[in-house]
């Protein structure tokens, strides 16, 4: 059976997509795993399956690299609002997207090419922001959790180059505290309006970015009152523009959505 599909990227976090609707899947976790690998499969951060939803437009399921199934990916999303509108699939601009961790809306900026340059995703209401102790073991004494539909734990730290993400990010992601492990966020603050970010996500392990890690750096950061309520997140991969909204409380993430490749794979 051939299967085909779409390597796309939001601020270079790169997915497999596949549209169900066409190529129903099967075991979606093994293949995540095989189809992930960078020298013997296609090479992502992961696989996502776009589908039918009762309850909103298209629903979203998306499986890590090691096969382990997010709750939600704000990268993703917005790729798939971009997916959605340019392959004919809806002719909307303003999307309900379903996820593990319930309905975003997205927003698409449709140019003259009629084409999806950027989508504005509503994420929610960041929730579960408060300080934890990491033990005299952990090389960063304490950090800042975040729920976004999905666990974080956001670390500031002086100079976020210097950190060594292969030796902090899986000691943290399954640290004691977070049974069904974390995503790791490493945030510099350079001004009241930018964030430097690095992470690690949980069952992915170092990528280019994160929107949900995105989200939640900014939440920590306006928490703490380093930051404004509108603030740019700069990964590896690229850069979000995060508004936390003080009056609905709702936090949404502004960013780029870019096609790869189409390609075909056999199961």
């Amino acid at each position: 059976m051939k299967i085909k599909f779409t390597k796309m990227h939001g601020a270079g976090n790169d997915y497999i997509y596949v549209n169900t609707l066409q190529y129903p899947i099967e075991n979606p976790e093994k293949l995540a795993i095989c189809w992930s690998q960078w020298h013997t499969g296609i090479g992502s951060d992961g696989l996502v399956l776009i589908g039918p939803s009762n309850i909103g437009d298209f629903s979203m399921r998306i499986f890590n690299a090691d096969g382990s199934e997010a709750m939600m990916c704000g990268n993703a999303s917005r790729c798939i609002g971009k997916y959605l509108y340019e392959y004919g699939l809806t002719d909307k601009k303003d999307i309900a997207l379903e996820t593990k961790s319930g309905i975003k809306q997205l927003k698409l900026n449709v140019n003259s090419n009629n084409t999806v340059d950027e989508v504005t995703v509503d994420m929610g209401i960041p929730t579960n922001i408060h300080w934890v102790k990491l033990g005299e073991q952990s090389l960063y004494p304490q950090g800042i959790t975040v729920s976004m539909g999905n666990p974080h734990l956001v670390i500031f730290v002086d100079n976020v180059s210097s950190v060594n993400l292969f030796q902090a990010g899986p000691f943290l992601e399954n640290h004691p505290l977070f049974p069904d492990r974390t995503n790791v966020e490493f945030a510099q603050i350079l001004d009241e309006g930018h964030i430097r970010m690095r992470v690690w996500e949980r069952g992915s392990g170092i990528t280019q970015a994160c929107g949900t890690g995105a989200c939640a750096t900014a939440a920590a950061a306006i928490f703490t009152k380093q930051c404004t309520r509108n603030v740019k997140v700069k990964m590896d991969g690229g850069e979000l523009l995060m508004n936390w909204d003080v009056h609905t409380n709702h936090m949404t993430m502004k960013g780029s959505a870019t096609k790869v490749f189409d390609g075909e794979i056999e199961i």
